[in-house]
């Protein structure tokens, strides 16, 4: 009993520590959305060049794909370890040089480092933590994304009035130092017999070893199409409220406060609720949920609180649905975790680039109600790549997982 405790206490460590090292990448990846301006007039550069970093930056997650294979063979630890590394490197050249190209470097790096880190640790979740307790552990992880937008930017919003627009780059980049200690203390280090031998090497060979396996590729047409999905409307929300409502810049950035309290209480959803029902199921209701939200957003642009309340309703079970599948797709294929999570952020990460490239164009052709459609469309075709994809699926025996 008391070895059972010692190691409840012992992993949780190893979840906060993770928690706080993705608090640190997460906020180091989006706080160049709000505070784009300020580095565009510390850099004097155009607005323009700045916004290039973000279209850069989409495509980073395309980076998984080569890091997720790596850390099956490599150890996740390593992995996490390395991707700190990047990211602490990148952060601390950013506020070294004040040069808009350094900035470039820094920020995309930001962007690496995020695709070396996250499936490392979901692999290393999905490795150490009971498929029964799955969902708890990975929704716990998630609250660091919407604990950047909550708690992260906000704190570099005080420490850039405070010290300047490099003051962040300097906290972010010692910060990551400090966490690839405290990870190196806490994570454990993989027995060397399982090294070597979890997944295949190289992009070509990750993209057969994805392709054999059906439900890896239901797991990735699901992720490509709700992410698609978000995206679509992410991209426009703020243009909707500021014509139907008139609202100004100040009032639409606490629309985004709202958006990211919905995030946040999705992810304590999935903890608290996933595991109970069941991970697949939670995953379905959560995409039945999401498309009726989509579907009901338009009708709810008659006043402004019905206005907030939609959005709040599409990022709370859109949340839900997304981290639920996070913790169901660690187990599609547990030989090669990493290999997995690789391609699922792949996925998503395409489905955002299209997703924010047709959000424009369809709000132009037909306002919020085309966007809302679209959305409603994706999420329903993710919904039948899941249930063809994991329709054979079945969960492993109860606390079969256990550390390697």
């Amino acid at each position: 009993m008391e070895n059972d405790a010692q190691s409840r206490l012992q992993l949780a460590r190893q979840i906060g520590a993770a928690l706080l090292a993705r608090l640190l990448i997460n906020t180091s990846r989006r706080f160049i959305y709000p505070f784009a301006p300020a580095l565009s007039r510390g850099l004097d550069v155009p607005l323009t060049a700045l916004t290039s970093i973000i279209a850069v930056n989409q495509f980073a997650g395309f980076l998984s794909l080569i890091s997720g294979p790596l850390s099956d063979r490599w150890g996740y630890r390593s992995m996490m370890i390395f991707g700190l590394g990047v990211l602490g490197f990148g952060m601390l050249f950013g506020g070294v040089l004040p040069s808009y190209w350094a900035v470039f470097a820094a920020l995309v790096l930001a962007g690496a480092a995020k695709s070396i880190f996250d499936p490392a640790i979901l692999a290393f979740a999905g490795t150490h933590i009971p498929y029964e307790r799955r969902g708890f552990a990975v929704g716990i992880l998630e609250m660091s994304w919407a604990g950047s937008s909550l708690l992260g930017i906000p704190l570099l919003g005080i420490l850039m009035d405070q010290g300047g627009w490099r003051a962040p780059f300097f906290v972010l980049g010692g910060g990551s130092l400090v966490c690839m200690v405290v990870l190196a203390r806490f994570l454990p280090r993989p027995h060397a017999s399982k090294l070597g031998h979890g997944g295949p090497a190289g992009f070509l060979a990750a993209l057969r070893r994805i392709a054999g396996e059906p439900a890896a590729l239901g797991a990735m047409s699901f992720v490509f199409c709700v992410s698609m999905a978000n995206d679509n409307l992410f991209v426009v929300y703020g243009i909707w409220l500021e014509k139907t409502f008139g609202l100004s810049l100040v009032a639409i950035g606490f629309a985004t406060t709202v958006i990211g309290a919905a995030e946040l209480l999705g992810e304590g959803l999935v903890a608290s609720l996933s595991d109970r029902l069941g991970l697949r199921r939670s995953i379905i209701l959560g995409g039945l949920f999401s498309g009726a939200a989509y579907a009901a957003l338009p009708a709810m642009g008659a006043s402004l609180p019905l206005a907030l309340g939609g959005l709040f309703l599409v990022y709370l079970t859109g949340e839900f649905t997304i981290v639920g599948s996070i913790s169901f797709f660690t187990e599609i294929m547990p030989e090669a975790r990493g290999t997995m999570m690789a391609g699922y952020f792949t996925a998503a990460s395409l489905g955002r680039v299209i997703g924010a490239l047709m959000g424009g164009p369809l709000w132009l052709s037909g306002g919020i109600w085309a966007v809302a459609a679209a959305s409603v469309l994706t999420s329903a075709a993710g919904l039948v790549g899941l249930l063809w994809g994991t329709r054979r699926f079945r969960p492993p025996p109860a606390a079969s997982s256990g550390p390697v």
